[in-house]
C-alpha cells in the first residue's frame, strides 16, 4: 500500500482529500494540527521520516488573511518554514512533494488570467509567507509540484459560499464586492487535481515539476459570485437575496486582496492533461451537499 500524506486534515482541502475516489494500491494519512504542530520543524522531520510514505500532499495553511497582517510569526512558520521542513524531509527521502499555494503571490494588477512564471509581487503578510513556502520547497531539491488556486469553496468549514447562504437566510439585500476578480475553486476538484499530479510524481520518476495553476473555470467578480449562488440556492429551495455590487473601498480590511486573480490553466492541462470544469458547475455540486437538488 502506497501512503501519501496528507497535512489539513480538518480543512476544506483535506476534507476533500480524505474523501476522494484514490486507484488501488493507495491510501490518504492525514494529519492535522492535533496530531501535528505546523510551527514545529522538528516535529514535521520526524513525521516525514517516521515511514515510507509514497509523497506529501502540504495542504495545510495559515489562511487569516487579515490576522496575518498582526501575527507575522505564525504567518510564516506555517506558511513558509513548515514547507521547508517538509521539503527538506522529501529531499532526504527521495519522494516528491505536492505544495499548495495561491493567488496571493501575486500583486493582481494584470490584465487577463495569471500564468505561473509572472512576476510575483504579494500585497501582505499572508502572500509573503506563502510565497516564502514555494521558494523554500523550489529549492529543496525535492522533485515538486507547487499548485497555486484561489477562492476555494466546497460544503465543509468556513468559506464564502458558506457564509453567503447564511447571511442571505437573515437579509434581504447584501453589498459584495464587484472589482475583485478571480475563479472559484471547489475543493473536492482541487483535491482531484492534486491527487493526479501526486500519483503521477510516484509513479513516474519523469513527470512534470514546477510550478502550476488550478482553479475552476471562468472569471467572475464576487459580487457576481453572489449571484450565482443565490440563484442556484433558489432553485433549490434555499436562501435568496439580491446582490448589490460594491467597491473594495466600501469594505476595507487590514490586509490589501488582489483585484485579479483569474489563473490561467496552460501549464496544468499541458503537463497533466488536467481540465478544470466550469465554476458554475462546481458550485452545483456543493450547493447539492449543502441543500438538496433543484427542485
Amino acid at each position: 500500500m502506497r501512503e501519501i500524506l496528507v497535512t489539513g486534515a480538518g480543512g476544506q482541502l483535506g476534507t476533500e482529500l480524505r474523501r476522494a475516489a484514490l486507484p488501488a494500491g493507495y491510501a490518504i494519512h492525514a494529519v492535522d494540527v492535533d496530531t501535528l504542530d505546523l510551527t514545529d520543524t522538528a516535529a514535521i522531520a520526524a513525521k516525514v521520516a517516521e515511514r515510507p510514505w509514497a509523497a506529501v500532499i502540504n495542504g495545510a495553511a495559515y489562511t487569516a488573511v487579515d490576522k496575518a497582517e498582526s501575527d507575522q510569526v505564525t504567518a510564516w512558520a506555517v506558511n513558509a518554514l513548515a514547507p521547508a521542513a517538509f521539503a527538506q524531509g522529501c529531499a532526504e527521502a527521495g519522494i516528491p512533494i505536492v505544495q499548495v499555494s495561491t493567488d496571493y503571490v501575486f500583486a493582481g494588477d494584470k490584465d487577463g488570467a495569471w500564468e505561473p512564471t509572472d512576476p510575483v509581487a504579494p500585497l501582505g503578510v499572508y502572500g509573503a509567507s506563502k510565497l516564502g513556502g514555494e521558494l523554500a520547497v523550489r529549492t529543496s531539491g525535492a522533485r515538486h509540484a507547487i499548485v497555486r488556486t484561489a477562492w476555494v469553496v466546497s460544503a465543509h468549514g468556513n468559506n464564502f459560499v458558506k457564509t453567503m447562504l447564511r447571511v442571505g437566510a437573515t437579509r434581504d439585500e447584501l453589498g459584495v464586492v464587484d472589482d475583485q476578480r478571480g475563479s472559484p475553486t471547489s475543493a473536492a476538484d482541487l483535491a482531484a487535481a492534486l491527487l493526479t499530479i501526486a500519483v503521477r510524481l510516484i509513479e513516474d520518476e519523469g513527470a512534470p515539476t514546477g510550478t502550476f495553476h488550478f482553479s475552476n473555470a471562468g472569471a467572475v467578480s464576487w459580487a457576481g459570485f453572489a449571484a450565482e449562488i443565490f440563484a442556484q440556492s433558489g432553485a433549490r429551495g434555499g436562501a435568496v437575496a439580491a446582490v448589490k455590487p460594491i467597491a473594495t473601498a466600501d469594505y476595507p480590511t487590514p490586509a490589501r486582496r488582489p483585484a485579479n486573480s483569474l489563473f490561467s490553466h496552460d501549464a496544468i492541462r499541458a503537463a497533466y492533461g488536467i481540465e478544470p470544469r466550469p465554476w458554475q458547475a462546481a458550485l452545483g455540486d456543493i450547493l447539492d451537499e449543502l441543500i438538496g437538488a433543484p427542485k
